[in-house]
């Protein structure tokens, strides 16, 4: 008999199943937004920068028909600025990704990206209170050390080019500490909304600023080609879309559940890498993202079994 306070095991299993396979299509298409930069920086000639822009850009398109007809106006959104803040952070991250990416192999950046997960269970140790034992900080230490297997013969050909990644992952585990400081003021839509505002915003200063500075990462143009236009559609329109289905997925299933598949997206990132760019990590590298993912599985894990015992 279920409970007239929460859904039947039953039907919270659907949800989870239902949450996990959403979560894992989201992993596996997302990675295509950054194969198109990299194609826009490599066929197209457009800088990261610019690339960015126009995914910030395009995601604020496509999203305000649909924010204009469910909120109705931007006087509705309850944390306006932070929301745009949360945007500047996330397309000052996605700037460091698009510049990594038009340099490295898609795999690389990705393996490099994921001690995201080791970075936020520091700051929340750091900041929040977490408890961390000792596993845990011993995973973080096996986890970086991956990390450097990854960064070492990628820093050699690459330079400073290749610590990008880890730019991007801080950056990012600010901004998920900022969703986390909003909780639920505002709508996922209007988040995505405001992300949107903040993001181009932010990037129209910054691609200014670097084309009069001279620049080539930041220098302003337009696609080369009908097909760059159509492809910066896509990637805004995935930016936006794909994102509120992880929200979706996060509202069906636990975070501890979900976690995992975000690993989805260096498979993704390989088979993009070599069918697109004929990019394969070598055997070292291998060794780096099994070390990184195993890692982080174990950290997921860890925090699954301190929240049962709690």
């Amino acid at each position: 008999m279920s409970s007239s306070f929460g859904p039947s095991p039953a039907a919270s299993t659907d949800s989870s199943v239902k949450g996990m396979a959403l979560m894992a299509g989201c992993m596996v298409v997302l990675p295509m937004m950054d194969a198109i930069a990299k194609y826009m920086a490599t066929f197209e000639t457009m800088s990261p920068g610019q690339v960015t822009f126009y995914r910030f850009l395009v995601q604020l398109v496509v999203l305000a028909p649909l924010f204009f007809w469910t909120v109705g106006s931007f006087s509705k959104v309850r944390r306006p600025w932070m929301n745009m803040l949360r945007g500047a952070l996330h397309a000052s991250a996605s700037l460091m990704f698009f510049t990594a990416v038009k340099y490295m192999p898609l795999a690389d950046v990705f393996a490099i990206y994921f001690v995201e997960p080791f970075m936020l269970t520091i700051m929340s140790a750091l900041f929040l209170g977490d408890k961390v034992g000792w596993r845990r900080w011993l995973a973080i230490l096996v986890g970086f050390g991956g990390a450097m297997i990854v960064i070492q013969p990628s820093f050699e050909i690459f330079g400073w080019t290749s610590l990008l990644p880890i730019a991007c992952a801080f950056l990012f585990t600010l901004y998920l500490f900022l969703n986390r400081a909003l909780g639920d003021a505002d709508s996922p839509l209007t988040m995505q909304m405001m992300s949107g505002v903040g993001g181009t915003a932010l990037m129209a200063v910054v691609l200014v600023a670097g084309h009069m500075a001279g620049m080539t990462d930041f220098e302003m143009s337009l696609p080369a080609s009908s097909l760059g236009i159509v492809l910066l559609l896509i990637l805004g329109s995935l930016s936006g879309y794909v994102h509120l289905l992880v929200v979706r997925a996060f509202r069906m299933a636990s975070v501890s559940l979900l976690a995992p598949f975000q690993y989805f997206e260096i498979i993704s990132a390989t088979v993009l890498g070599y069918l697109l760019f004929s990019d394969f990590p070598t055997p070292s590298k291998w060794l780096g993202i099994a070390i990184i993912v195993a890692s982080g599985l174990f950290i997921i894990w860890r925090e699954r079994v301190r929240s049962r015992m709690a």
